[in-house]
């Protein structure tokens, strides 16, 4: 009796065989056997050593039905790497065979049409892909078709196997630079000696054959080295486009061609070095550029590796080791000083801190107790924890900020669609100057046309203006990381920097949201009847009735409860307060005006009827009251964020209007803008309130809202930039543009600083890609610029407008 090596299932009959991670495995049928040769042929070796449980039994599949991708089609398959929210499956793909940004556009504009498809994002810079499709309408085998049928290799992104690509990548691209530096070199000698006119006693025969010899050292290098150009022209001729590849791709065939047919005939004049040199450039100028790239996006690389291979999982006393790609929800895992949680969880037992920095950015520890979050990727630092398991691979908080970040770099600003579209005219437009600038060299020197056009050709490609924007805003979205701050929307960068008014929020934005409750007073102990409730009971009925509510404040209530003690009738009244009856009783918690029954007052007209003076030392409490009377107060506290003063001062030396918005009573919004140097503020504000100032602020200035994300999405859907304090499973809720994962208030100044660095550095690229174009053009058509010498400056253009941007990380926060 044979056991299936993917499905597990017994057999009996001669089994069939597949080769996995070079071993020879029994197979039951083949269709368990396709499958797992189309998992090895994906390269998903892995899914083999880390699977937990068998594979599903493919008894209805047969080899011929099955594509090269058939095997991402599979749900056991896919849970290592795309992330299913609602209907919509997500995942991010590696694309090889990219070489500019219009790669990166001709991709977009494939996939999006197709139905299903709800959202393509592709980075050049980084070479991936986003995409959110509905499985229902389009298979992820049917998406990857698509991809290779205009000429890219797409798969989904896996650390090891990326780094592998990139290595065998590397490998590949030096060879083809190595082969061409060395013709050149060969080419090059030979040339100098003729031009010289070393030889120029001896013979034609001797001169033809040194044209010969060097025919043969160039051929490798226009063959082989340049095949990179003409797989991406091609690519791009079929899919009706024009990129900057074409008229190189133009430029070196021409060239060689021309020149074997001179060498043939033996008349005319021969550009083998030429040939060899400017394709030596060009590819030395693709590998400087394709290094400071990968530079630029190796934060989120690093995302990936923090998190551990393997956990310890708890089953009663004993102690096992598994990979943590094994771990369900619920499993208990036990995690030791110094090391990383293996997945998103909650504490179970121990007390300790935990570093997370790699996903906020801040270096403090976090007290980690009873009942507190943790997340993949952190570290324990001090005392053992066990942990449950609330999530697992794509839904964990790590993942799911990867997602953003690579959202976030995928996005373009407003300057790069113009950008892009004027590339591609600029490719139809420079190919048209090329050819008028052959046929009026034709007329004026014919020796001359060819060499001439050539230099156009080659000179005035726009890699440089393509590369102006998407290497800046994939520097700027990596400083972003490092600093816990993720961009969810395009033009923030833009958005950011033209900020002129910032509103906060206070109760979890200005504050920690942390409510503490001060001592009780008792206003007034003899009731309607003459009960006297004891300190312990209000505070029990005050807990009743907010037990409904997820407001920081009846948070702080939650652990007075008394089951004994229940409301009904319970009435929540937006920035007033909670109604309910106990025993009989109405009762009323919250501000003072609503405590007390005057339910007809306007935001405006309950501040003024609140009897408690706004000085500097008053401290917010809430109000309960019975039967319309007030019984007693009890003071609230919410510590104040570490930075959020200094976070004001640096914003408001920038010229930049602060103010408070609040649902919190007058009283407290002002002791807290004393308190921070605010002195805009406006209190009892519902949700309406608020979008209704956010309207009327942004009639005058670009206004930025902070909320928590939730409970003021439409106030921050409605801002001109809108900011969430957002960690846990909250950050996916989020509708707001810019998130901060951390607790300083401080991380925003570092982000208008980026931003407003990055917008000028891309208009320094732009500046500098138009510029120079407009500079060699001139002087490539009047026949100035021989063509090795348009080749090295259209290489250097394209490194000095990445160096610019890599220039952002080094910026001094």
């Amino acid at each position: 009796m044979n056991r299936c090596f993917h499905c597990a299932e017994p057999f009996i009959q001669v089994p069939l065989y597949t080769q996995i991670n070079g071993t020879a495995q029994p197979m039951c049928c083949p269709g368990c056997q396709a499958v797992s040769q189309a998992i090895m042929d994906a390269g998903l070796m892995s899914y083999y050593q880390y699977r937990s449980e068998p594979g599903m039994k493919q008894t209805g599949l047969v080899p011929e039905q099955l594509s090269h991708f058939s095997a991402y089609d599979l749900a056991e398959v896919q849970q290592d790497f795309v992330h299913q929210q609602d209907i919509l499956s997500t995942t991010s793909l590696t694309i090889t065979g990219m070489s500019c940004a219009a790669c990166a556009w001709l991709i977009e504009h494939r996939l999006s049409p197709i139905e299903g498809i709800a959202k393509v994002l592709v980075n050049s810079t980084t070479q991936r892909a986003m995409i959110s499709w509905d499985n229902s309408q389009v298979k992820l085998s049917e998406i990857l078709t698509q991809i290779s049928q205009i000429g890219y290799q797409a798969a989904p992104y896996q650390q090891d196997e990326q780094e592998k690509q990139h290595h065998k990548d590397s490998r590949t691209f030096l060879l083809r630079l190595g082969l061409a530096g060395f013709a050149t070199m060969q080419v090059m000698m030979f040339a100098l000696a003729l031009y010289t006119g070393y030889f120029r006693d001896l013979d034609e025969a001797i001169r033809d054959y040194f044209r010969w010899v060097s025919m043969i050292f160039a051929a490798p290098v226009v063959l082989y080295s340049a095949q990179p150009f003409y797989f991406s022209a091609l690519r791009s001729l079929l899919s009706g486009k024009l990129n900057m590849d074409v008229s190189v791709s133009i430029a070196i065939g021409g060239a060689f061609t021309a020149s074997c047919v001179a060498t043939i005939n033996g008349t005319g004049e021969v550009y083998f070095e030429s040939v060899s040199m400017f394709t030596f450039f060009l590819l030395l100028g693709r590998y400087f550029e394709q290094n400071a790239r990968r530079r630029a996006s190796i934060s989120s690389n690093n995302l990936h590796k923090l998190v551990p291979l393997t956990a310890l999982r708890l089953d009663g006393n004993q102690q096992t080791e598994i990979p943590a790609k094994s771990l369900r929800l619920g499993d208990i895992i036990l995690v030791r000083p110094g090391d990383a949680f293996a997945a998103d969880g909650v504490v179970i037992d121990g007390s300790s801190s935990a570093n997370e920095a790699m996903l906020t950015g801040e270096q403090m520890p976090v007290d980690k107790n009873l009942d507190c979050p943790v997340f993949a990727g952190t570290l324990n630092v001090e005392q053992p924890l066990q942990v449950r398991v609330t999530a697992l691979g794509q839904d964990q908080l790590v993942a799911e900020i990867i997602r953003l970040q690579e959202i976030a770099a995928a996005n373009k600003p407003a300057i790069a669609f113009m950008v892009d579209k004027l590339a591609r005219y600029f490719s139809a437009t420079i190919l048209t100057t090329a050819l008028i600038t052959y046929l009026v060299w034709l007329q004026i020197s014919p020796d001359d046309a060819f060499w001439v056009t050539l230099s156009v050709l080659v000179a005035t490609c726009p890699c440089a203006l393509a590369l102006a924007t998407p290497t800046a805003v994939t520097c700027a979205t990596a400083i972003f990381t490092r600093l816990g701050i993720i961009t969810r929307k395009a033009g923030v960068f833009e958005k950011l920097a033209s900020i002129e008014q910032v509103v906060f929020d206070k109760t979890g934005t200005l504050t920690r949201g942390h409510i503490a409750l001060g001592a009780l007073s008792i206003i007034d102990p003899q009731q309607n009847k003459g009960d006297v409730l004891t300190e312990k009971q209000m505070l029990a009925i005050a807990a009743a009735l907010e037990a409904g509510s997820l407001h920081p404040i009846a948070l702080a209530f939650s652990r007075h409860y008394d089951p004994n003690v229940i409301a009904t009738e319970i009435a929540h009244f937006v920035a007033q307060g909670i109604e309910g009856k106990v025993q009989g009783q109405v009762y009323r918690i919250g501000v003072k005006a609503f405590v007390q029954g005057n339910m007809s007052l306007t935001a405006s007209d309950s501040q003024t009827t609140d009897n408690t003076k706004p000085t500097p030392d008053t401290s917010p409490c809430v109000w309960l009251s019975q039967n319309g009377r007030l019984i007693a107060s009890i003071p609230i506290q919410d510590e104040v964020r570490s930075d959020a003063k200094q976070a004001v001062e640096a914003l408001q030396q920038a010229n930049i209007q602060v103010c408070i918005a609040s649902g919190d009573s007058l009283s407290h919004v002002n002791a807290l803008g004393h308190t921070l140097g605010i002195h805009q503020v406006y209190a009892e504000q519902k949700p309406q309130d608020k979008l209704t100032l956010i309207n009327q602020l942004q009639l005058s200035h670009n206004t930025a809202m902070f909320g928590d994300g939730i409970n003021d999405a439409p106030v921050l859907a409605g801002a001109y930039l809108s900011v969430a304090m957002g960690s846990g499973s909250a950050i996916a809720k989020n509708s707001a543009d810019l998130i901060l994962l951390g607790d300083h208030l401080s991380r925003f100044n570092d982000a208008i600083k980026v931003a407003k660095k990055a917008n000028a550095i891309i208009k320094q690229n732009l500046f500098w890609a138009f510029g120079y174009n407009l500079l060699i053009l001139p002087l490539a058509v009047t026949g100035h610029v021989p063509p090795y010498i348009a080749a090295l400056g259209m290489s250097l253009s394209s490194i000095l407008v990445v160096s610019n941007s890599l220039r952002l990380l080094r910026i001094k926060l």
